[in-house]
């Protein structure tokens, strides 16, 4: 139970630090959803945004992360 709580700590900060960046740059994300293949469609009332490619493109990145840091760990 103890590592959970340091789990949950942790997280806590990176997703701290991910706000405060995203709001002191916001310039640095201006090309997330904006990508093709992302998909928009905007009626009316109503508007759906579906960002695939740039998903795609953050979980390339975010697993490399993770590997360099297991790399990095062992």
């Amino acid at each position: 139970m103890k590592n959970m709580g340091k789990f949950l700590v942790i997280c806590g900060i990176i997703l701290i630090a991910a706000g405060l960046l995203i709001h002191a740059a916001p310039w640095l994300f201006s090309w997330f959803g904006k990508l093709p293949g992302d998909i928009r469609i905007e009626k009316e009332n109503s508007k759906i945004f579906i960002p695939i490619t740039s998903m795609l493109i953050l979980s390339i990145i975010l697993t490399i992360v993770v590997n360099l840091l297991k790399f990095l760990k062992r």
